[in-house]
Formats: C-alpha cells, sequence, structure tokens
C-alpha cells in the first residue's frame, strides 16, 4: 500500500504540473506486457471471469480516473496460456509524456502475475491487429512421469511414452503455407484456413529452467504473422498423438491438404504455451 500511495503521490504531481494532459483529443500507445495465465479464463474480456485483457482495463481505469481508456489486444491467448511478450493498444483522451511514471504507477496496481514492459506513442495509421509482422509461440512438456506439482503452470505433462524422434521429424511439416481447417474448432462462414508457418521445430527445452522441473523437457517452437483459435495446440494435440503411435506422418501430411478429411480431436493442454515474441510493424 505504501508503494502504490508513493507513486501516486508522483503521479498526481505530474498531472497537476500538466506533464501530462486531458483534452478531447484521442491518444495511441503501444504497449507491451508479460503474464502468467494460470489462473487466468484467457485475454478476452468476459462476464464473470477473471481475464488479462479484464484486469488490465479495470487497472487503467483506476489509475486514469478520469479518463476514457479502451484497448486492443495484438491477439486473443486462450486459458492458462501464457506470454513472455504481448502486445495491446491503448486508445485515451489522456497524454501520457513521461512513460517510465505511468509504467511504474500501472504495474504497482497490477497483480503479481502481469508486468507491462513498455509503452510507446502511436498513431491512427497504425492498425495492432493488420501490422504483426510476427508472432513466435513456446508450447513446452514433459513426458513418462508425473512433474513436481509446481511444473503445472509452466509445461504441459505427458504420462505416456512417446516417440520424440518422430515428432521431430513431422514438426518441420508444418513450415510453409497449407491448410489448417483440421486444425481449428467452431469453423466459421467463408473462413480462411490457409495459414503460412515461418519456422516450426521441436527441441530440447534448455530455455525454461527451474530446480523443480524434470530432468528433461521439451518444446515446440513455432513462428509466424497469425494463427487460428487452438492452431498451435492442436498442432501440438496431433504431434502427441504422433508419438504416442496413434498417428502417422503420412496422417500428418494429409491433414494439411485442402481436402482432408482427417479429424483431430486433441487440444493440448493451454498451461504449456507461452506467447514468446511478438514483432510488430
Amino acid at each position: 500500500m505504501r508503494l502504490f500511495l508513493l507513486i501516486s503521490t508522483k503521479f498526481n504531481l505530474i498531472l497537476e504540473s500538466d506533464r501530462i494532459k486531458m483534452s478531447n483529443k484521442r491518444y495511441q500507445y503501444i504497449i507491451k506486457t508479460q503474464f502468467l495465465g494460470f489462473r487466468y479464463s484467457g485475454w478476452q474480456k468476459q462476464p464473470g471471469q477473471r481475464t488479462i485483457e479484464g484486469m488490465l482495463l479495470k487497472t487503467l481505469k483506476f489509475i486514469l480516473p478520469q479518463s476514457t481508456v479502451k484497448i486492443l489486444g495484438a491477439g486473443r491467448t486462450d486459458a492458462k496460456v501464457s506470454a513472455k511478450e504481448a502486445a495491446f493498444e491503448l486508445f485515451t483522451d489522456t497524454e501520457i509524456t513521461n512513460t517510465s511514471d505511468f509504467i511504474q504507477l500501472f504495474n504497482a496496481n497490477l497483480p503479481a502475475d502481469i508486468r507491462i514492459v513498455s509503452c510507446e506513442t502511436t498513431d491512427v495509421d497504425f492498425n495492432i491487429i493488420q501490422d504483426i509482422r510476427l508472432k513466435e509461440y513456446h508450447y513446452y512438456f514433459s513426458f513418462g512421469s508425473k512433474n513436481h506439482p509446481f511444473c503445472a503452470p509452466f509445461m504441459a505433462n505427458i504420462l505416456d511414452v512417446l516417440d520424440i524422434e518422430l515428432m521431430k521429424k513431422a514438426a518441420v511439416l508444418f513450415v510453409g503455407t497449407h491448410d489448417y481447417k483440421s486444425y481449428t474448432v467452431r469453423h466459421k462462414k467463408n473462413a480462411k484456413f490457409k495459414r503460412s508457418i515461418i519456422s516450426c521445430a521441436l527441441e530440447l527445452n534448455t530455455e525454461l529452467t527451474a530446480s523443480f522441473f524434470p530432468e528433461k523437457s521439451y518444446v515446440l517452437k513455432v513462428s509466424g504473422k497469425g494463427f487460428m483459435r487452438y492452431q498451435i495446440r492442436m498442432m501440438m494435440g496431433a504431434l502427441i498423438k504422433l508419438g504416442r503411435g496413434e498417428l502417422n506422418l503420412e496422417d500428418i501430411k494429409a491433414s494439411l491438404y485442402e481436402d482432408s478429411r482427417l479429424t483431430l480431436n486433441y487440444v493440448a493442454p493451454g498451461s504449456g504455451l507461452i506467447l514468446h515474441r511478438t514483432s510488430l510493424n
């Protein structure tokens, strides 16, 4: 509480000195954020649910009580999915001239599992949805034996024995432009299922470590401009089924054809997925 009072007082002084000005003009800011998604029902604000967007909006309305605020995310994450670098656009009638103090105030009032890392001014020509250059996701998992409970927010735990080498061979099949209608749910009318994946590889995890992690864990790294709902989790699900012996390499190849009739219904757990990077134009 004392930390908030100190920062709040400092921020009030900024307001009084006219370093932050309010007017009828609209201002836009690109904000980068990190969050642990384990106790949230995804990004999008939902009635009666704890979400990342909802928590950000609640905090903004508290620290900018006289302002009109609206945010637009660079994408939506599912329940329990985390982010090392996510982005959203803030629209407000408040001019923020001291972004360092604003970030400090914002962070002081956010819960411990959400953090603001940067805030930059942008303009009306910027579109946070259309101006995404690249998104990179990492899916962390282990297999074969039960993990320490502290692992639960960070990686999926598959108790079956998996053929990792076969899964590695299949992962590279996703690279390129393919039809991914087998890797999403709730198909909308006139939906476009073609997506381009720039890179996709399954590797030994050497990046995300902790004393309570298993001796060996793995990560699927996928990058592209945009992904459909559940796409990466269903890609991971298909690889897990392959590793179990329930699918073969030809099934994975066939699933990427436009006329594929293969039904893939396994969505890998959300807690293993982390939005590793969001690059904007």
